[in-house]
C-alpha cells in the first residue's frame, strides 16, 4: 500500500500565540501520536471498541471503582447530558450566576436539555452552602421548579478554585436536601494542578455525584466525557447521550485522546505548565502601573482591568477577549503550549501600550 498523500497546506503562522482561550491551542503531540495508534483497521462503532473499554479502567484509576465514563463531543454536550441525567422534567439546577452553563452555552441547557437554571450571584464564582440556600427551597411548591442538583465549576468561570473541603461542604449540604452535585470540569486538570492533589480528592472522595471531564482545553483535539461517580439514581446515560446528539460513531478517537491524557501524567504536565504561565503573566502584569488584577490567579486564567483604549490597541497585537467591556475587564488565558517568551512579549507590549 502506498504511503498516504496529502495536499494540505498550512494557512497560519504556527509561531503566533494569543491569550484569548486555551481552546486556541493546537493538539499536544502525544495526543496526536495516540490518534495515529488508534487509526487503521476496523473497530466496533458507538463505543464498543477496545479504546473506550480501556478508558474505563483509566477513569476508575482516577475516580474510584464505581466511576463510568461516557465520551462526548464537547463540553456543552457533556454538561447538558450530565444534568439531564439528574433532573426531572419539573426539576431545576442551582448554579452560580457566572456559571458557564448560564452565560456561555447559548441557552443549550434550557433549549436542548429542558433545564431550569436557578442562578445565584457570587463574589468570586464559587457557591457556598449559604449561597445555595438562596435557591434551595420550595420542593413542595408546584408553582416553582424543584431544585434537584447543584452544579459547580472547577475551575470556575472566574478562574477561582474550590478546595476539597469547600466541595465536601457543598455535597453534604446538597445531599441533605436530596439534591445531587455536578461538577463542570472543563478545566478540572488545572484545579488538580494548583491544589496538588489527585482528581479523586475533590470529586468522588468529596461526595460529587457526576462530572463533565474536560479534554479539549488540556491538549486534546476534541472530546470530553460525562463521568458518573455515584450511579445511584443516575440512569439511561446511553440513551440521553444519543438523544442529545453526543454519541460519536468512531468513539475510539475520542477515547484514545482521553486515555493519552489520563493514563500517565500528560494531563497534569499540561495543566501545571498552563498554570505556571498564568502565574508568570500575573507577576508581570502586577508591575504595570494602572492595571488591576481582579481575582486570585489560581489556575490558567488572569482577569484584569485596564483602560479600554489600551485593550483595543493591545488586541491588535495579541488576541484576547473583553470579559466586561463596559468596565474595562479582560480575560487572559494560558495554554499547555504557552511559552515564557510568549508571556514576556505580551507583558512588554502591555507596558508599551500603557505608556502611550
Amino acid at each position: 500500500m502506498n504511503p498516504p498523500r496529502t495536499d494540505a497546506r498550512r494557512h497560519h503562522d504556527p509561531d503566533v500565540r494569543g491569550f484569548a482561550s486555551d481552546n486556541y491551542a493546537g493538539v499536544h503531540p502525544e495526543v496526536l501520536a495516540a490518534l495515529a495508534v488508534a487509526n487503521g483497521g476496523h473497530q466496533v462503532a458507538y463505543g464498543e471498541d477496545a479504546y473506550t473499554e480501556n478508558l474505563q479502567q483509566v477513569i476508575r484509576s482516577h475516580f474510584g471503582p464505581t466511576a463510568e465514563a461516557f465520551p462526548v463531543f464537547n463540553g456543552t454536550g457533556a454538561n447538558v447530558v450530565a444534568l439531564q441525567a439528574v433532573v426531572d422534567r419539573w426539576g431545576a439546577v442551582i448554579c452560580a450566576e457566572s456559571a458557564h452553563i448560564n452565560v456561555d452555552e447559548g441557552g443549550a441547557p434550557e433549549r436542548v436539555g429542558g433545564l431550569k437554571l436557578l442562578t445565584v450571584p457570587t463574589p468570586d464564582g464559587k457557591l457556598t452552602p449559604e449561597l445555595i440556600d438562596r435557591q434551595a427551597y420550595g420542593w413542595d411548591d408546584e408553582h416553582r421548579a424543584m431544585p434537584q442538583v447543584v452544579s459547580i465549576a472547577q475551575t470556575t468561570e472566574l478562574g477561582t478554585v474550590y478546595t476539597p473541603d469547600e466541595i465536601r461542604a457543598i455535597c453534604e449540604h446538597a445531599h441533605a436536601h436530596g439534591m445531587k452535585v455536578h461538577v463542570d470540569g472543563s478545566r478540572l486538570a488545572n484545579a488538580a494542578a494548583t491544589l496538588d492533589v489527585p482528581l479523586r480528592t475533590f470529586t468522588n472522595a468529596a461526595g460529587v455525584d457526576l462530572l463533565s471531564l474536560g479534554g479539549t482545553k488540556n491538549g486534546a483535539l476534541f472530546g470530553e466525557a460525562v463521568v458518573v461517580l455515584n450511579p445511584d439514581g443516575i440512569r439511561h446515560m446511553k440513551h440521553l447521550r444519543k438523544l442529545s446528539m453526543q454519541l460519536a460513531s468512531k468513539m475510539r478517537f475520542v477515547s484514545v485522546q482521553l486515555e493519552a491524557l489520563l493514563a500517565r501524567d500528560l494531563w497534569l504536565r499540561n495543566a501545571r505548565h498552563a498554570n505556571e504561565m498564568a502565574q508568570r503573566l500575573a507577576e508581570g502584569v502586577r508591575a504595570v502601573h494602572g492595571v488591576e488584577i481582579l481575582y486570585p490567579v489560581r489556575a490558567n486564567a488572569v482577569f484584569a482591568r485596564l483602560p479600554h483604549d489600551v485593550s483595543e490597541r493591545l488586541q491588535k497585537r495579541f488576541r484576547f477577549y473583553f470579559w466586561d467591556e463596559a468596565a474595562g475587564d479582560v480575560r487572559w488565558m494560558c495554554a499547555f503550549d504557552t511559552t515564557e517568551d510568549d508571556v514576556d512579549m505580551f507583558v512588554a507590549a502591555l507596558k508599551e501600550e500603557m505608556a502611550r
